[in-house]
């Protein structure tokens, strides 16, 4: 392979590679077609003609694209968290190629604000080379979020704070900004959504909601140990989850969600008055881990907000972004001890105004000897769970909360 450097443009990124043929040639005699798809897709390996030299010559160019495609993400690539195996290459209709990418490669996209990338490719009787081009993305900013954003600035040193902790070595000041915007004018939309909620018909509800990947959670429901579905402030998330979930009345009364009262205590009431004409029920967040595994030994789903600060006392300090961050240990500690599955959800609005629920499939969890351990590395899981749903749709995350607070040295007891 030939070392061809990333191209800095303006505006985007380019990365070119070479490779010599030959090279691919003996990749091919000396690997079983069964190891070929640790770096190849299934795709790849069958569009790839069968005559030995026109195989190698098609593949040595979707290998090159694969290395150019690793040459923009320089960071990412020596941290060994994207390797060649995240991108593919695929044909449209027509013919032109382009690149499919792994969850851990979309990730890492959407952590640099990237929208797609390009690629073309050629070869000779002696190499094959490729160019891939990112496409960067801008976040589309309402009018009222610009204005909100500037006339009322509410904790927004706080939002500008985490999105440079999320995004400040990837993306340039302006794209931050106008992510702030963008989240300041979902903000706003919540509030007339929520009032307006309660006078939709259920034909209207259903309508403005989609469900997706719905079957995840039924499936994992049928192990018969109860759900644990992880999530966070995404969204609408209780004009959501409401919609969407009355619209399996399988589900009514299987829902508990464990949240902590917040004030005003009228708006608290309101909402629980909500979830429980729904058909949900709800779990205090403090001292209620006998309850929580009751309703999971009763075959329920236990549904925990996991995106918020927790102490040293109820948390452990695990990276969220990379960064670390006091995160809830309970749901590694239930998890291990119902053997619950463990499913991720988030919710988002689209630029239509209706509003979609997204149920992940189940999280592989880890097991050790040592419980702090295995506690540390599923926790870490869910965090890097959270990430790749919150760089989604980034704006229409909780940018306001304070997520990486001073974490507290231990205390020495006194003799």
């Amino acid at each position: 392979m030939a070392e061809v450097p990333a191209l800095s443009l303006p505006g985007a990124r380019c990365g070119i590679d070479s490779v010599d043929i030959s090279r691919i040639e003996r990749l091919l005699h000396d690997t079983p077609e069964e190891d070929l798809g640790k770096l190849f897709s299934a795709e790849e390996l069958g569009e790839s003609r069968r005559n030995d030299v026109a195989r190698a010559a098609s593949l040595a160019a979707r290998f090159a694209a694969k290395e150019a495609c690793l040459k923009l993400f320089p960071r990412e690539t020596a941290l060994n968290l994207i390797t060649a195996a995240d991108f593919a290459v695929a044909r449209d209709a027509y013919g032109a190629p382009h690149i499919v990418c792994s969850l851990a490669a979309e990730s890492v996209l959407a952590r640099h604000r990237i929208a797609a990338i390009a690629v073309s490719l050629t070869h000779d009787r002696a190499s094959a080379s490729a160019v891939a081009l990112a496409e960067p993305a801008q976040m589309p900013v309402p009018w009222w979020g610009a204005l909100l954003y500037h006339l009322v600035p509410l904790r927004r040193k706080v939002v500008l704070d985490n999105l440079r902790r999320v995004y400040g070595e990837s993306v340039t000041e302006s794209e931050i900004r106008r992510i702030a915007q963008a989240h300041y004018a979902h903000l706003w939309r919540l509030l007339p959504e929520f009032l307006a909620f309660p006078f939709l018909t259920p034909a209207q509800r259903l309508a403005h909601t989609r469900v997706e990947n719905a079957e995840a959670v039924f499936a994992a429901h049928a192990q018969g140990k109860g759900v644990i579905v992880l999530t966070g402030h995404f969204g609408n998330w209780e004009v959501a989850t409401a919609a969407g979930i009355a619209s399996f009345p399988q589900a009514k009364g299987r829902f508990f969600f464990v949240r902590r009262p917040f004030k005003p205590h009228w708006l608290d009431a309101l909402v629980m008055r909500r979830f429980r004409k729904a058909g949900f029920g709800a779990l205090p967040k403090s001292g209620s881990l006998d309850a929580i595994l009751e309703r999971l030994a009763a075959g329920d789903i236990v549904v925990f907000p996991f995106d918020q600060h927790a102490n040293r006392r109820d948390g452990v300090r695990v990276d969220f972004f990379g960064h670390p961050a006091g995160t809830f240990r309970s749901v590694a500690l239930i998890a291990r001890a119902s053997g619950a599955p463990v499913l991720p959800a988030s919710s988002w609005r689209e630029p239509d105004g209706r509003h979609v629920l997204r149920f992940e499939d189940p999280l592989e969890l880890v097991e050790r000897e040592d419980l702090g351990e295995e506690v540390r590395l599923n926790t870490r899981r869910f965090n890097a769970s959270l990430e790749r749903m919150i760089l989604r749709h980034p704006e229409q995350w909780w940018w306001v909360h304070r997520r990486w607070k001073e974490w507290p040295a231990k205390r020495k007891r006194r003799a």
